[in-house]
């Protein structure tokens, strides 16, 4: 594990992810250079790697800014359009950052060629899985997203999932809708509220947690079947049931 994961908050709602070892820094999807050039200078940090999970510009914007400043190695996904990577995956490779081996993971849904970067005890996973939710499906069909997220669900329990935007309260309201009788996600809406009404980020979540509130991680529930039934004319496999579900949330 690093010995410190620090959160640098971007424009409206976005996550960058600073991961600290030995006076040397990586971070995750960069999108806005400004924040982690004052954190990386106010530490007294040498940036050595970035690590980008799609291509989305809020998510690699600030590379070359960085890059201006550091040499660094910058690990994307091969078959999108990162700026600088020289480091290009597809995912079940192991790379090593910052002395610790980091295992990438190809969860395509969001976008064709999303990466996370899982190290134990630790996910970083872009714009796949939320706090209580998960991306749009801008270029992936829903059985990749499903299996994008079944891939996930199956890393140990106490994973903490550091996602890349602050969504949980809002992902949680429509969460309640698809489970009302869940008490496990009453109880997190009342402790998100609680955050985030002190302005606190409700990231990281554990995944333990996820799985007992997340629609997107519970496609084979009973509650989440009949929801999914009450919306669409789908059969009860776990693809049909994530597809009615993110279909309901995209116009919740």
């Amino acid at each position: 594990m690093f010995e410190k994961i620090l959160l640098i908050p971007a424009f409206k709602d976005n996550y960058i992810w600073l991961l600290v070892r030995d006076g040397r820094a990586a971070v995750v999807d960069p999108g806005d250079p400004l924040p982690v050039m004052e954190r990386l200078e106010a530490l007294g940090l040498q940036l050595e790697t970035i690590l980008i999970t799609h291509h989305h510009a809020d998510h690699q914007g600030g590379i070359a800014a960085l890059l201006e400043h550091w040499q660094a190695d910058v690990f994307g996904p091969g078959i999108e359009s990162i700026t600088g990577c020289n480091r290009p995956l597809c995912g079940g490779e192991t790379i090593t950052v910052l002395g610790q081996p980091v295992s990438v993971m190809a969860v395509p849904g969001h976008t064709l060629g999303h990466l996370a970067f899982y190290v134990p005890g630790a996910l970083f996973c872009g714009d796949t899985l939320f706090g209580a939710g998960c991306g749009r499906l801008f270029e992936g069909t829903p059985a990749q997203m499903s299996h994008s997220l079944a891939q996930i669900a199956a890393l140990p329990d106490d994973t903490l999932v550091y996602c890349a935007h602050e969504y949980t309260e809002a992902n949680l309201r429509f969460a309640i809708a698809v489970e009302p009788l869940n008490a496990a996600l009453q109880d997190r809406v009342k402790r998100v509220a609680e955050l985030r009404a002190t302005g606190t980020s409700s990231v990281p979540s554990t995944l333990s947690e996820e799985k007992a509130t997340n629609p997107f991680l519970r496609s084979g529930e009973p509650a989440v079947i009949a929801a999914a039934l009450e919306h669409a004319a789908v059969d009860r496999s776990k693809v049909a049931v994530f597809t009615a579900i993110r279909q309901w949330r995209n116009s919740f």
